[in-house]
């Protein structure tokens, strides 16, 4: 008999309490390996501090997380995180940010003009944060995300800070990146719209009791082709189920 395979990431049974007061409780899922997966949930759930568990970042959270059947305790290579600001270190070069997980003065590594490349930003290597744009800074630190040619991804919130129509390249530069690479994505998103229409499978973190910590309180899965319209009664079926939940 044929054994499923291994989850490319794995949570079981996470925690996080600040004072007397828990955050998340027993937070348990998974994900496969190339899957784009969505965390949505109301403001103060905990998403980023679960992200963040989930990133090896917070040692005060309890449970486990695994990749590829290995404990993660600690920020791994093999694991990129992208927040919600570039967080760009504003003294060293688009290139030394892309590399600085080798060195902070690592640009010269054949990796960044090609990531540049992918990401359309050929040509700003030398360039300082100071004089991007705010989309371009967010595609840099995208770049920086995949320097370490992680197999996981954890974006949380990187789109929220940047125009429509800047949303709109970002989310598309991700699906295209998602399939060259074949990466698995975990993404905190507050806009229902994004999580439909990227993911493969929504995560609600909800608390079941008011007041209680939150837990995943239900799973939607998104099987519509891409490229998805907004506008198809399909996918407004599916956020009419979100809204309700």
């Amino acid at each position: 008999m044929n054994r499923p395979p291994t989850p490319l990431l794995e949570v079981r049974g996470l925690t996080r309490r600040f004072a007397e007061r828990k955050v998340f409780e027993q937070v348990s899922f998974a994900l496969a390996r190339g899957e784009i997966v969505s965390l949505v949930g109301p403001s103060g759930c905990g998403k980023s501090t679960l992200l963040r568990a989930v990133a090896g970042l917070d040692s005060s959270a309890t449970g486990t997380v695994l990749t590829d059947g290995v404990p993660l305790l600690a920020p791994s290579p093999r694991v990129g995180m992208i927040f919600q600001e570039p967080r760009l270190l504003p003294w060293l070069s688009v290139a030394d940010n892309i590399a600085f997980a080798a060195g902070p003065h690592a640009g010269d590594d054949p990796r960044v003009d090609a990531l540049l490349a992918e990401v359309g930003l050929a040509g700003v290597r030398d360039v300082l944060p100071k004089q991007l744009s705010g989309g371009m800074a967010q595609r840099v630190a995208l770049a920086r995300g995949l320097f370490t040619e992680p197999d996981l991804l954890l974006l949380d919130e990187p789109f929220s800070a940047v125009d429509a129509l800047t949303r709109a390249r970002l989310q598309q530069l991700l699906l295209t990146l998602k399939h060259a690479r074949g990466t698995t994505v975990l993404l905190v998103t507050h806009d229902l719209d994004e999580a439909l229409s990227l993911s493969d499978r929504v995560l609600l973190l909800s608390a079941t009791d008011a007041g209680g910590p939150s837990c995943i309180a239900r799973e939607l899965p998104v099987t519509l082709q891409r490229p998805r319209n907004p506008r198809d009664a399909s996918l407004n079926a599916l956020r009419d189920v979100l809204m309700e939940m």
